[in-house]
């Protein structure tokens, strides 16, 4: 009789897990768009929509999630930024162009993941529920990065490796971004600040914090804001950014947790940013700038990206997404 109550346990646990592998499979193909207002712009500029997508892990052979990317184009956002891990696939290159064709026609900018530069192996998916998962591999195989990225320079976005660059939106208005490369592989490197310029005094007065950045040029151009593009969201990294006075930091890199509990959330982040911060939009490094005691802070959204391993498709109360901010007037 025993034996017989172990194995139905058995048997019912079995089960349990089978439907949850199962739902977490269909969970991966649930797309969404997550929506966020972010009061960053100086009093009375109008609206900014800024698409952010990440960590899409594309091969041929997922065309829902083609179809998907395709789509978003019909948001009409102002700008696109793209924080990398774009390919699933070693011949992901061609769908890859084909989807984001659309949204290669908006003024946009972008970094690289490190799944931007190897083809993904296959590992044990318990290795992604260790803090920051990295081992280091000498049977890597080359992806056509600079394929991708000489496509996304043509199409005039800005390539933020390593570098500095200005965004001029369909209306004349002006963002200067700053981005570096994936931390995740150690291949971030601030760049040099800008010479210093003829600085708007209107645009120098509407900086929520200090005039100057560590660079002592706070406000070179007469630009709506400063944005920090990274792929991985390492402390470092986000500590130089706001340092050097970026208004919004986007990054991806976590998959929002990707295995999530509900009520608890994000068990990891696969980096050293906690893992209430894995996805969302969120302050650093206090409290949200809108909120008390996030005078010192800066804007942060970490996107949990639209994809998984090709070898373990699987999210689990954390769908993949794209993120359209807002950007919204601060009060005055």
């Amino acid at each position: 009789m025993a034996a017989r109550t172990a194995l139905t346990a058995l048997a019912a646990v079995g089960a349990a897990g089978a439907a949850g592998l199962a739902y977490a499979h269909l969970e991966s193909k649930l797309f969404t768009v997550r929506r966020c207002t972010v009061p960053v712009l100086p009093p009375g500029q109008p609206p900014v929509r800024v698409l952010h997508l990440s960590d899409l892990h594309l091969t041929p052979s997922q065309h829902t999630k083609q179809d998907w990317v395709r789509s978003l184009a019909g948001l009409a956002p102002d700008v696109v930024v793209n924080t990398g891990d774009n390919f699933g696939h070693l011949r992901a290159l061609a769908p890859l162009l084909d989807v984001l064709g659309p949204l290669m026609e908006v003024p946009g900018a972008f970094v690289m993941g490190s799944n931007d530069y190897f083809a993904p192996t296959f590992k044990s998916p318990a290795r992604y529920l260790l803090p920051d998962a990295r081992v280091q591999r000498d049977d890597l195989v080359p992806l056509p990065t600079e394929s991708l990225a000489k496509a996304f320079r043509e199409a005039g976005w800005a390539d933020l490796t390593n570098r500095r660059d200005t965004i001029t939106l369909r209306d004349g208005r002006e963002l200067d971004l700053v981005g570096m490369d994936d931390p995740h592989l150690d291949r971030d490197v601030m760049p040099e600040p800008r010479a210093a310029g003829p600085i708007s005094a209107d645009a120098d007065a509407s900086r929520s914090r200090g005039a100057t950045g560590s660079d002592g040029v706070r406000g070179e151009r007469d630009t709506l804001l400063r944005l920090g593009v990274v792929h991985a969201p390492y402390l470092r990294v986000l500590n130089q950014l706001r340092a050097d006075g970026a208004d919004l930091i986007l990054a991806g890199h976590t998959h929002g947790g990707q295995l999530c509990l509900p009520g608890i959330g994000a068990l990891v982040t696969n980096c050293d940013l906690d893992r209430g911060r894995a996805s969302g939009l969120h302050g650093w490094p206090g409290p949200r700038p809108d909120e008390p005691g996030g005078e010192d802070s800066t804007w942060l959204q970490v996107s949990a990206g639209a994809g998984t391993s090709p070898y373990w498709q699987l999210r689990f109360a954390c769908r993949p997404e794209a993120t359209l901010l807002t950007l919204t007037a601060r009060a005055a």
